[in-house]
């Protein structure tokens, strides 16, 4: 046993009832729990391994102190941490660790005990978040959305009940695109739709749009031109989230709009090619805005790659593509330029394919909404006299909404 110990080899006791370890839980030891719950644990100089629920999981010390959820260290009632974080030694390691049922306890140097539910250490655990997606979607092309035969809702339904509600943010969340039909053909009506589900965000084009092809911003899209796929925004630090767009009036012909799921092109791209989907989230860009029209003066700059993704289990949860207001590539040296290039080429290549193009025709009275993190939206050219109206949300309140709703989000 002497000899064991000074090897440093893992130490093993088996707990059951009345059964006692031969080995004091203070030595860096590895105990594993009844059969029945397939538990087993090992204490490293720097860090506690815990093997539950087919996971392996490594917590470091001063981790597993910091998230305590006592009284004295979590306020409950505001889900707020009361442990000043700074005063935890960093050295820090517990005298001893005990199983009882399904909780492990953690006596720390001072006599303090934190207790972890194991279910809980499984699901905040750096293992658990890598296999946990953030935010369930379904990819599409256009024959796959149109199969889907998703519905869309109606607006007193939306406005006056949480079951339309509800509907709505599903069919939001998991497309990236949702309809509201029957609204008044007004901006009035579209703004108390929009302030269901969000705050407004306001811009620097105002709280409310309303526009029509005047050029009456230095923007394309006041204009009759075709406008390619895009996403909105893109000179924001932070894009904005969610776009609501309503046609109220349009004497003439063409102006049908153009939605491609840009998280299905991206998918392609990582089947295909993952160390182009890797450059394309790697890279970091600036997208500009420069107005002189009228008394409208701008200059905006957002930073951020084609494609942004959560480090810990590579989820997209962004992309930012818009070939008319990127502006100069100077961030990255030119060998990498060239190969960022072919990155966005293999991306565009996706993005244009006819197949992954849904086009619809807004009316008076149908309510379109987007995900401007991931569905990218175009125009046809059109003639004629045409007036839209719509805003921006803010994306925490709407996900916010349905989080309320108990939908994961």
């Amino acid at each position: 046993l002497q000899n064991l110990l000074k090897g440093g080899v893992t130490c093993w006791a088996l707990q059951q009832p009345n059964f006692k370890s031969l080995f004091p839980l203070g030595i860096h030891g590895h105990h594993t729990a009844s059969k029945s719950l397939n538990c087993a644990w090992q204490q490293h100089e720097d860090h506690f391994e815990l093997q539950y629920a087919n996971t392996v999981m490594r917590f470091d010390y001063v981790w597993l102190r910091d998230h305590c959820r006592s009284a004295s260290c979590y306020n409950s009632k505001t889900h707020q941490r009361s442990l000043d974080t700074a005063s935890v030694d960093l050295c820090i390691k517990p005298k001893t660790v005990r199983l009882d049922e399904t909780t492990l306890f953690f006596t720390w140097p001072d006599g303090h005990v934190t207790r972890y539910d194991l279910e809980w250490l499984v699901k905040n655990s750096y293992e658990g978040q890598k296999q946990k997606i953030i935010q369930p979607r379904i990819l599409w092309n256009a024959e796959i959305y149109r199969q889907a035969q998703v519905t869309p809702v109606d607006f007193q339904s939306f406005l006056e009940t949480n079951e339309g509600l509800k509907k709505f943010l599903q069919n939001f969340l998991l497309y990236g695109i949702a309809f509201v039909e029957n609204v008044p053909p007004t901006q009035e009506h579209t703004e108390k739709l929009a302030e269901r589900i969000s705050l407004i965000r306001e811009t620097i084009y105002g709280r409310m749009w309303y526009f029509t092809s005047d050029f009456s911003r230095g923007d394309t899209a006041y204009t009759k031109l075709a406008l390619d796929r895009h996403t909105d925004t893109t000179y924001f630090q932070e894009p904005c989230g969610i776009q609501v767009f309503h046609c109220l009036k349009h004497e003439g012909t063409g102006g049908r709009t153009l939605l491609v799921d840009g998280f299905y092109a991206a998918e392609q791209v990582l089947q295909k090619s993952p160390e182009e989907f890797e450059l394309l989230s790697k890279v970091p860009l600036k997208h500009e805005y420069i107005e002189n029209v009228g008394k409208c003066h701008n200059h905006m700059i957002g930073v951020g790659p084609v494609l942004n993704i959560y480090p810990w289990n590579k989820e997209l949860y962004l992309i930012r593509y818009n070939n008319y207001d990127r502006a100069v590539i100077n961030t990255v040296p030119y060998d990498v330029v060239h190969r960022w290039y072919t990155a966005h080429r293999a991306l565009t290549v996706e993005l244009r394919r006819p197949e992954n193009e849904l086009w619809v025709k807004l009316k008076p009275g149908r309510v379109l909404f987007i995900d401007n993190w991931r569905v990218l939206h175009g125009r046809e050219s059109f003639t004629g006299y045409r007036q839209l109206c719509g805003c921006y949300l803010t994306r925490d309140d709407v996900l916010n909404t349905a989080r309320l709703l108990g939908l994961q989000a």
